[in-house]
């Protein structure tokens, strides 16, 4: 089992910037990639972005591009989201994500998920 605990989340204004991290803990040799998605409120939880450990190869959704980017930490088994230009629409809980194998990568399906962070942005 892989443990996932997100911190960072909270109450921004629009325009301002967040840095989610993402810390994992357990079997972490097994991880493959980790990333990120969110949920907003009413509407079903979205693929953010993924960022592969040998490669550091990222992948982002089109409505994040330019204003998110994920990093992450191998040797600290951690990864982060920075985003900029906060939009109210990017009100969600932040989920942090596991994967441990490519297949989960391509279908976008974690073998394992954090609890969430949430975050609001006012308008």
């Amino acid at each position: 089992q892989v443990q996932l605990v997100e911190s960072g989340g909270g109450l921004v204004q629009a325009g301002g910037s967040l840095r989610l991290s993402c810390a994992a803990s357990g079997r972490t040799f097994s991880t493959y990639a980790m990333g990120w998605f969110r949920q907003a409120p009413g509407k079903e939880r979205e693929f953010v972005a993924t960022i592969t450990w040998s490669s550091s190869d990222t992948t982002y959704a089109d409505s994040v591009k330019g204003r998110f980017t994920i990093s992450g930490d191998n040797a600290k088994n951690t990864v982060y989201l920075q985003i900029y230009s906060l939009k109210p629409e990017d009100t969600a809980v932040y989920y942090c994500a596991s994967y441990t194998n490519f297949q989960g990568v391509i279908w976008r399906n974690p073998a394992y998920w954090g609890q969430g962070t949430q975050v609001t942005v006012s308008s």
